[in-house]
């Protein structure tokens, strides 16, 4: 970590983010000699090389259409390599749209741990559906087969893996590829020396990075800055990130953009081990107490992933799964719970009452407290339903993150479905 990392950023508390380039979409933009960027939600880099093209990342299956008719503005050349920076469904699933007709199968380059991802994701097919269901904002009922399909090994698989680094040289270009867990534990970042393209997956977002959904398994900041910090240092001219636009012919933009991102992920790390080290008070309460980093670049935030989320995945892997409140070691059931708290407070409704007061005095947090208990203990109950949709979709409103706002929305789908969120 750098030195003293955390009294460089200040706190997120009262400050108004900027618009960030997250949700970028455009191209073909030329962003070197025979090199092209496109992006439709997620980006892909065409390398035209004399024995083919080499792609870095393929888009979903659903936008790799739009994704590969930009690209073929530009170049007809047939596909020899393509290189996945993860396993996600928006970067490793669209190769197809991309292949010319009678055009042999390309090489497919990925990390060693992405057929791992592969099966978990077959395994956990609905459980995943139901995931991006509330990380979009709606109900697991509302998915359609599509949702559980689409998990599991993409059309086309990678065929060569590797495990830290791999260098690989095709017409005579260079590809450098090297492992760096963030996101995920499978991501890759490469780098093309002769041209001076840096593809950092979704290692670079223009955005707080998201290694913290509440929803997803663990995930690796510390890693990450690591990886910033390295891919900072090849002088790249040109970035071209997982999400966002490109960045081209500013070397000293880029090397600073990756280079806050990192320092960035460092004061969070520290921030939240100095705590954990302090005695190592229950998880809510690092969570909460802690002064998150903050910064005034456009990509630093937090217009998808929320700050917040980041210090719980830093706990999880330090601190294990348990809060630290000892009736939630062995807690009783939800619902027995909700029931017990609602008797104490007059009934389901007058405790949804008091939780749509709170809300309305703009104590949020608080509010959604008691809106769960009374959902919990009274689900059929048609007043409580709307008094706590009408919570969670006050508390979406007041929030900056995309992942954060949906999940609040979802919330309140459920609750106006007469059902915990569940």
């Amino acid at each position: 970590m750098a030195e003293n990392p955390a009294a460089k950023f200040g706190t997120m508390r009262g400050k108004t983010p900027e618009e960030a380039k997250f949700f970028w979409s455009g191209g073909p933009v030329e962003v070197a000699e025979r090199t092209w960027f496109a992006s439709q939600f997620s980006g892909c880099t065409a390398f035209e090389t004399d024995e083919g093209l080499v792609l870095v990342d393929t888009g979903t299956k659903q936008f790799a259409p739009v994704i590969a008719a930009m690209l073929r503005q530009k170049t007809r050349a047939a596909v020899h390599t393509a290189i996945y920076t993860h396993g996600h469904i928006d970067h490793a699933y669209g190769l197809e749209a991309f292949l010319m007709p009678g055009q042999a199968r390309p090489r497919v380059i990925a990390h060693s741990a992405m057929p791992a991802r592969f099966a978990r994701y077959a395994a956990t097919a609905r459980h995943n559906a139901a995931l991006n269901a509330r990380q979009f904002g709606g109900t697991v009922d509302a998915a359609s087969g599509d949702a559980y399909q689409a998990f599991g090994a993409p059309p086309v698989p990678p065929d060569t893996l590797y495990d830290e680094q791999l260098t690989i040289r095709v017409g005579g270009t260079t590809f450098a590829l090297h492992h760096c867990r963030g996101e995920t534990d499978d991501h890759t970042w490469v780098w093309c020396p002769e041209r001076g393209v840096l593809c950092p997956g979704d290692l670079f977002i223009w955005a707080v990075p998201n290694d913290g959904n509440p929803q997803k398994v663990q995930r690796y900041p510390w890693d990450r800055a690591r990886g910033l910090r390295a891919m900072a240092a090849c002088g790249s001219q040109a970035l071209c990130p997982g999400h966002g636009g490109p960045v081209v012919g500013d070397a000293a933009k880029v090397e600073r953009m990756l280079s806050e991102t990192a320092q960035f992920l460092e004061t969070l790390v520290a921030r939240v081990l100095a705590v954990m080290e302090d005695g190592s008070p229950p998880h809510v309460d690092i969570a909460t107490g802690i002064e998150l980093p903050v910064s005034q670049s456009p990509w630093l935030q937090p217009v998808y992933d929320d700050t917040e989320f980041l210090v719980r995945n830093v706990i999880r892997y330090y601190g294990g799964w348990w809060s630290g409140r000892p009736s939630e070691l062995k807690p009783a059931p939800r619902e027995t719970l909700a029931r017990e708290i609602t008797r104490l407070c007059g009934g389901a409704l007058s405790l949804a009452t008091r939780a749509e007061a709170l809300a309305n005095e703009n104590e949020l947090r608080l509010a959604c407290h008691l809106a769960d208990f009374a959902l919990e203990a009274a689900p059929g109950d048609t007043a409580v339903q709307q008094k706590v949709a009408a919570v969670y979709e006050a508390r979406a409103a007041q929030e900056t993150s995309l992942m954060t706002i949906n999940i609040f929305h979802s919330a309140a789908a459920y609750a106006r479905a007469g059902r915990a969120f569940k």
